[in-house]
């Protein structure tokens, strides 16, 4: 048994996971900051300003978000070329994936600029289709760098570098909004450009982080030099499609899913649309922790693997899903005792009428919340762990019969049928995310255990 094939301790491994996790969560919330920032700004221009922004940014952002899924594959083989010491193999990754980087831009580059007939073809207001065509052609301009960074923070996150993740991510949210400001309004000699000045604040901030990224990249040893030897090779390039393309679909069908519940919602009026729009910001803000603990599986179990370790590996998976359930235990005892203190975040007050049925709202669907943080927390923590055995296909199955083929047509048909509105729809939500959770844990258990068999007891 080598040196890198030593189990180590939980205490071990459960410090190497915060090493790791607690940066990228850093950055995560660095990250909904941004989006916030962006919200808040245009807000200051009116409402239909509000409207087009806010549509163009969601479009962009969640059409790109699920694209750089394609690109977790770089950071898991990076990670097993440093758990089996094998440093060459990275260079031909990071070429690889710069190069995937680059198809996938020009695939979905022409969709984003023409997006204004697209609206218009789907019938959206015309003033609203030209201000989001003309927001997401600037936006599109950002294209390259977006995935570029996806393909980076799993680089240096693989090279357990995550502290520049966060330091970049820090300076990019004060970045952003001091650009938003100045080109919105035209301060400090900066020009007025108002709409177009968040658009175009976020499409250079979002260039001065993949070229702060590339610099942070530069600066590690075991890749100082690499990246300019390498060369593409065409079968790592397809070995990162194989992995890269059920994570990305594994993104879409979770989204497509809070999107559809949120369509839903709309349905049922302006008081359950605030609602549920309260309660989803206050559990996307718990999320990005179990994410970043995700990701942190991710590499520590693709480490391990490298290294023909796969019991650690199993050990890295178990540690993670612990630290992931005992912070979303903890928020869910949050949810539970103070929902009202919760919505009275959000600048609701009790004191005008229109924000009494909200809060009340909120205060129900927050304690719906609660009962599936676990089970949110556990789901996105075993499917990251299952990225690192390189284990992409079967979750994304998994998952996806659990959000669309039991939460959906549930929330559906708790909502319409049942009259629980939007209660209902959530108690769906929450039923698709535990179901997800048992049958990745399941899928882990299986995958790791199988490891274990097929190698000894390493």
């Amino acid at each position: 048994m080598t040196p890198q094939q030593i189990l180590p301790r939980f205490s071990q491994e459960f410090r190497a996971t915060l090493k790791l996790a607690l940066p990228l969560a850093a950055a995560q919330l660095a990250q909904m900051g941004m989006g916030i920032t962006d919200t808040v700004m245009v807000g200051a221009l009116g409402r239909d300003a509000l409207a087009a922004g806010g549509l163009a940014a969601a479009s962009f952002f969640s059409i790109t978000a699920v694209l750089q899924g394609g690109l977790i594959g770089v950071g898991i083989l990076i990670a097993h070329a440093r758990g089996a010491d094998d440093l060459a193999r990275i260079s031909p990754v990071l070429r690889s994936g710069a190069v995937l980087a680059l198809l996938i831009t020009a695939c979905i580059v022409p969709v984003f600029w023409f997006a204004e007939p697209l609206l218009l073809a789907i019938g959206e207001p015309e003033m609203i289709a030209r201000d989001v065509g003309a927001y997401i052609r600037i936006l599109v301009l950002c294209t390259p760098a977006t995935m570029w960074l996806a393909m980076q923070r799993s680089t240096l996150a693989a090279m357990s570098h995550t502290r520049p993740v966060m330091m970049i991510g820090i300076g990019a949210l004060f970045m952003n909004g001091v650009l938003n400001y100045a080109l919105i309004h035209g301060a400090w000699g900066f020009p007025e450009m108002g709409l177009m000045g968040s658009a175009t604040a976020s499409a250079i901030t979002i260039w001065a982080m993949s070229l702060a990224m590339a610099a942070a990249i530069g600066r590690i040893p075991e890749l100082r030099g690499h990246t300019a030897r390498a060369h593409v090779e065409w079968g790592v390039v397809r070995e990162l499609v194989h992995l890269g393309w059920p994570i990305a679909i594994t993104f879409g069908v979770e989204i497509l899913l809070f999107l559809m519940a949120a369509l839903l919602i709309g349905t049922l009026g302006a008081t359950a649309m605030a609602a549920h729009n309260v309660t989803i910001n206050a559990a996307s803000l718990t999320f990005m922790v179990p994410l970043a603990i995700g990701q942190a599986a991710n590499i520590r179990v693709g480490f391990h693997l490298g290294a023909k370790s796969p019991r650690a590996a199993q050990r890295a998976a178990i540690v993670a899903l612990e630290l992931g359930v005992v912070f979303m235990t903890m928020t869910a005892i949050i949810m539970f005792t103070l929902p009202r203190e919760i919505a009275l975040l959000f600048n609701l007050n009790p004191a005008r009428p229109a924000d009494v049925d909200v809060i009340a709202m909120v205060v129900q669907l927050l304690t719906i919340a609660a009962w599936f943080q676990v089970f949110d927390g556990a789901q996105c923590i075993a499917a990251g762990a299952l990225r690192g055995f390189k284990d992409t296909r079967v979750p994304m199955v998994m998952a996806s019969v659990g959000y669309w083929a039991i939460g959906f047509p549930v929330a559906w048909a708790l909502g319409f049928p049942l009259n629980l509105g939007a209660a209902g729809i959530w108690w769906g939500l929450a039923l698709g995310l535990a179901m997800a959770a048992v049958f990745l844990g399941a899928r882990l258990w299986r995958v790791s255990t199988k490891a274990i068999a097929e190698r000894g007891v390493q």
